[in-house]
């Protein structure tokens, strides 16, 4: 589809705090000079998508179009962008502009960016408009935050890796969790969990999974490569690792005893919050006794995100996906709340939103 006249794009749209999406028919801005217009083949499922399509934050916009993994085809670039040309397979991740003369933008940080990086959905785009995300057939994004989908990585699987994958990855990144040897503790084992226990495999570390599910043991062990599998109410069983990680990463949402987590880290080891429990709380003991870090980390920077899909291509690591038509969003988002995905919903736009208006 030709965006440069602002062309109609169909997408599907919660219009109020209900969440229930049906179809809906918008108009995205022209393709500027350093835009590029992307037709959507597919947009993964994030948990996102809940919060905002039912206001749980309080500042939704509606109608509101989620959806920010997003993989599509260039269909159209414009007159200054030198990196994608029509035909690239590219993607976009959960924003879509910043201001670009901070300095964690001159960083290659944008995320962080001093004045806010611009959601991909329910942000205000370039031209005033609030941006809508991925369950439609096509948007419009300033280069700078695409990314190029290598060359034989299927796409499909490419999707949860720009919101999914660049969250566990770059903290993972930041505190040298990449040296073969060392020991991971991934706590959940969901969209972002299992592709933690993958990173964690692929760079050489011994991974244990922490669940409250044992239905999950066969999978994260068998399935996903883990070393170990650990029921984290069994406190005699999480009693029997103390000192015994470099670094464990929280993916889960749920409430979890700090103190007890802390007490697995080894000297200097390190518990890192990708998920959002309702609160952290823990004896300053079990931080200082050790010299042991909690840190927080949300997705990651244009630089780190082109670079966790290259080490994927090359080291084939691929997501475990369930393929959908967008008519079954609203029961994926249903089955999302209830945990019930292994492990990332993936809309097939290209082949499913079609005539629905």
């Amino acid at each position: 589809m030709d965006a440069s006249n602002g062309d109609c794009c169909l997408g599907w749209a919660a219009r109020d705090p209900s969440g229930f999406l049906s179809p809906y028919k918008f108009t995205r801005r022209p393709v500027g000079s350093d835009d590029v217009s992307i037709s959507i083949q597919y947009c993964g499922v994030c948990f996102a998508d809940v919060i905002w399509t039912r206001n749980k934050l309080g500042h939704s916009n509606y109608p509101l179009v989620p959806g920010h993994e997003i993989v599509g085809i260039v269909t159209e670039v414009g007159s200054n962008v030198g990196r994608f040309k029509i035909g690239d397979h590219v993607g976009v991740g959960t924003y879509v502009n910043s201001c670009r003369e901070c300095d964690y933008c001159d960083s290659k940080l944008e995320v962080h960016c001093s004045k806010g990086a611009v959601f991909t959905f329910d942000g205000v785009d370039a031209d005033g408009t609030i941006t809508k995300g991925g369950y439609s057939n096509y948007i419009v994004v300033h280069e700078r935050y695409c990314y190029t989908i290598p060359e034989n990585y299927p796409p499909q699987l490419a999707a949860p890796l720009l919101c999914a994958g660049i969250t566990v990855y770059t903290p993972m990144i930041r505190h040298n969790m990449n040296q073969p040897g060392k020991s991971l503790g991934v706590v959940g084992l969901g969209g972002l969990g299992h592709l933690a226990v993958k990173f964690g495999k692929a760079f050489g570390l011994k991974v244990t999974v922490f669940s409250t599910s044992i239905s999950k043991r066969e999978e994260a062990l068998n399935l996903l490569g883990a070393d170990n599998f650990v029921i984290s109410s069994d406190e005699k069983q999480m009693r029997g690792l103390e000192k015994s990680f470099d670094f464990i990463i929280n993916t889960a949402s749920g409430d979890i005893s700090f103190d007890l987590y802390l007490s697995l880290l080894k000297t200097a080891g390190v518990l890192a919050l990708v998920g959002f429990p309702s609160e952290v709380k823990f004896s300053p003991g079990s931080l200082s006794l050790g010299a042991k870090t909690i840190t927080g980390s949300i997705t990651g920077g244009t630089k780190q995100t082109q670079e966790m899909l290259d080490f994927c291509a090359a080291h084939k690591i691929y997501p475990e996906i369930e393929l959908i038509p967008i008519q079954y969003s609203n029961k994926a988002l249903e089955r999302l709340i209830k945990k019930d995905v292994k492990y990332r919903f993936v809309i097939d736009i290209a082949n499913s939103l079609k005539g629905d208006l």
